[in-house]
């Protein structure tokens, strides 16, 4: 699991700068989540730790507390999520996540995206199967025994543990992300998670080479345009 997330971090910084408009992705996942858990981030997990994300992020406090006021006002745009399958070049496998007031724009922008770089869009649950849909932390540490009992305590399902570098990384299915983080917070006194996110790791890789790679780049740059896109997972290797 360890190996396909380096691989998901390497390709995630080659296209993180593609994503232009970070702080509307930021203010739309804020948003939603407070809309749905509550504006309070010491009651809603998954708001805190994404106001958490943006401030490393780089994210004005005042992009953050215009998400939260909104949500708080109960005005505004009604996003709702969309997530799209398909096969990219080189045949590899591809997941959308997408934040939407319309449906039918944001279908119509990312199928774009897929037939102008000669890829197939698929239909719900077409490649959902070959990843793992994970939560996953990181945080500095060395004592990865501790870590498990304090998650075993907490009644975690556990899906791997890894210590690397002094950097202990946890996985657990998407499901177990409040629990997870609860717990982590509870037992480890000012803990500082250098990753906090849920995420679709692949099962499998598959190589994109020759021609494929600049219409692979072509393609992800399109998606990352799009406003509505949040997320683009994907099993493509690239060439070192």
């Amino acid at each position: 699991m360890g190996r396909a997330y380096q691989n998901r971090k390497e390709s995630m910084a080659k296209t993180a700068a593609a994503k232009t408009k970070v702080y509307s992705k930021y203010g739309r996942e804020i948003y939603m989540a407070a809309k749905s858990g509550g504006t309070d981030p010491d009651g809603n997990l998954s708001l805190r730790g994404l106001i958490e994300r943006a401030k490393k992020d780089q994210v004005p406090s005042h992009v953050i507390e215009k998400a939260i006021d909104k949500a708080k006002g109960g005005a505004g745009e009604d996003y709702s999520p969309a997530r799209y399958e398909g096969y990219g070049p080189g045949n590899c496998m591809v997941i959308v996540d997408c934040l939407t007031d319309n449906p039918n724009r944001t279908f119509g922008d990312v199928r774009l995206a897929f037939t102008k770089t000669k890829c197939k869009i698929g239909t719900p649950g077409a490649v959902a199967h070959m990843f793992d849909h994970c939560a996953i932390f990181a945080f500095k540490g060395d004592d990865e025994e501790s870590v498990l009992e304090a998650l075993m305590d907490a009644d975690v399902d556990v899906t791997d543990i890894e210590n690397e570098n002094g950097l202990i990384t946890v996985f657990t299915p998407n499901t177990e992300y409040a629990k997870t983080r609860q717990a982590l917070v509870d037992t480890f006194e000012g803990i500082d998670f250098e990753v906090d996110e849920i995420q679709f790791l692949p099962k499998t890789s598959t190589p994109v080479e020759g021609d494929d790679i600049p219409m692979f780049e072509k393609f992800l740059d399109m998606l990352n345009e799009l406003d509505d896109v949040q997320n683009v997972f994907h099993n493509a290797e690239l060439p070192e």
